[in-house]
């Protein structure tokens, strides 16, 4: 009876240790003082900083070809023809479906976990003890013990801090795939929009050459002109046909690589609504410049990791003080009859390794962050002035073509069809004609596909790749 009573209080023992050692960790947790110098960052759950709800998809209900899982896949019942589609639409639609945005909301929650994680408290440690097993025929002393290392100089505040500027940075990694995303579904749609305007070009280049081939057949049947000049425009329009075919493959293929980066790329092709001139945003230096340097997530993005370098300077500096070990046991000594308790504490001398090489390079990597600050203003402010020069010289000449260029070469055209009907010109003026009216065009076309692509960078803070993928 006396043995079994015993053994009762050892386990009455044992449940009190464990309940009080918790206790005891949150008030040295409490009683940590914390670096005047750096503010606390808060946990996930308390960020002030709300991201959109990450949807993961039913993968049964969005296999692709050869059983491929594709979770931008949309329902087989979807009905894309349904009407033509706004930029407003297609841009749902990427940030529903791309997978470089799905990866960045990932490594924000990795990045939230990391948080989590280093913000919290080791583990206690149960064990087993015995001794002196067989002495005068007795089991000895039997009995258990537990142990708790005792983070000290507020390590786990500074560890949780350094994860939680580690979060912010995965937060503005985020904001800027969504911006090159956004900006690469912009000028796609734009891309579509120009490469159709390519095939209205080339199919009114086709029926003006089918007409002066009629012409000019007409013509060399009454003997007014050479059976040269009828070649020549057998050439002519057998080289439009040519452009058109060209034209209609870009388009194609300008949809194909917005359908990519929609991250639907079985996406049938689907009339737009856009205008390419109408809707080009304005963009002056000063304000633009001041926006990019003010609001630009990569620049913030730097800032973030330089406030993550201090708290891993300051953590390491901390770990200089070594953190201590308490342990308590609990145990019967059968020969002797009693009940025994256990006691001790331990501490690590910091005589030779007292974490100097890692402070060194924590102080290290905290000057390269502050310089990389430095490095990306000067990198943004380059990529600016480089496409804000583009930007520039593509809006004067579509303004130049627009007002004066297209005009012209569509009515000097005019004339010298009807006095080739007429007999006033000769092909090779016709032929001058038609070549300057479709390059113009042309080049009037090139004018504005470089000015949007520029107006999107500049729109769009320079961030450009929207499959590009996730740090």
């Amino acid at each position: 009876m006396t043995r079994i009573t015993e053994i009762v209080r050892l386990i009455i023992l044992w449940v009190l240790v464990l309940v009080m050692v918790p206790s005891g960790t949150a008030q040295i947790l409490s009683s940590q003082t914390q670096s005047p110098a750096l503010q606390p960052v808060p946990l996930a759950e308390e960020s002030p900083v709300r991201l959109p709800a990450v949807t993961i998809p039913d993968p049964w209900e969005r296999i692709g070809p050869s059983g491929l899982i594709m979770p931008g896949n949309p329902p087989s019942n979807a009905n894309w023809h349904a009407g033509p589609i706004t930029l407003a639409d297609i841009q749902q639609i990427a940030q529903q479906n791309n997978p470089t945005l799905i990866q960045a909301r990932m490594a924000v929650q990795a990045a939230r976990g990391q948080q989590i994680q280093a913000g919290l408290y080791p583990n206690p440690e149960l064990g087993y003890t015995g001794a002196d097993v067989g002495l005068e025929g007795t089991s000895g002393q039997q009995g258990g013990m537990i142990a708790q290392e005792f983070v000290t100089a507020g390590k786990l505040w500074l560890a949780q801090s350094a994860a939680g500027h580690g979060v912010a940075a995965a937060i503005y990694d985020l904001e800027a795939q969504r911006l090159r995303v956004t900006n690469a579904v912009r000028a796609g749609f734009y891309e579509v929009l120009l490469a159709q305007k390519m095939v209205d070009i080339n199919q009114d280049l086709v029926r003006i050459s089918g007409e002066a081939e009629e012409t000019t057949s007409r013509l060399r049947a009454a003997g007014e002109v050479s059976k040269a000049e009828l070649l020549q425009a057998n050439i002519e329009s057998e080289r439009a046909r040519v452009g058109l075919f060209m034209a209609r493959n870009r388009h194609r293929i300008a949809w194909y690589q917005l359908a990519a980066v929609l991250g639907l790329a079985d996406m049938p092709p689907a009339p737009l609504v856009g205008d390419l001139v109408k809707d080009l945003p304005t963009v002056s230096w000063d304000d633009g410049l001041t926006r990019l340097l003010t609001g630009s997530p990569e620049l913030a993005r730097a800032k973030a990791a330089v406030e993550q370098a201090r708290c891993h300077v300051a953590l390491q500096c901390a770990e200089r003080r070594s953190n201590f070990t308490m342990e308590a046991g609990v145990k019967y000594d059968e020969s002797a009859e009693q009940t025994l308790v256990d006691v001790g504490v331990s501490v690590p001398l910091r005589i030779f390794d007292r974490n100097q090489g890692n402070v060194i390079t924590a102080q290290a990597q905290l000057v390269a962050a502050t310089r990389e600050v430095e490095r990306v203003e000067l990198d943004l402010f380059h990529r600016f002035a480089e496409s804000f020069e583009s930007y520039s010289n593509a809006n004067r000449q579509v303004e130049l073509y627009r007002s004066k260029v297209l005009a012209s070469a569509k009515e000097s055209l005019e004339l010298v069809k009807a006095g080739y009907h007429e007999g006033e010109f000769d092909y090779l003026s016709l032929l001058t004609a038609q070549r300057t009216y479709f390059a113009a065009n042309l080049e009037y076309l090139a004018a504005l596909r470089e000015l949007w692509q520029r107006s999107v960078e500049l729109d769009g803070l320079m961030l450009t790749g929207g499959l590009q993928g996730s740090e």
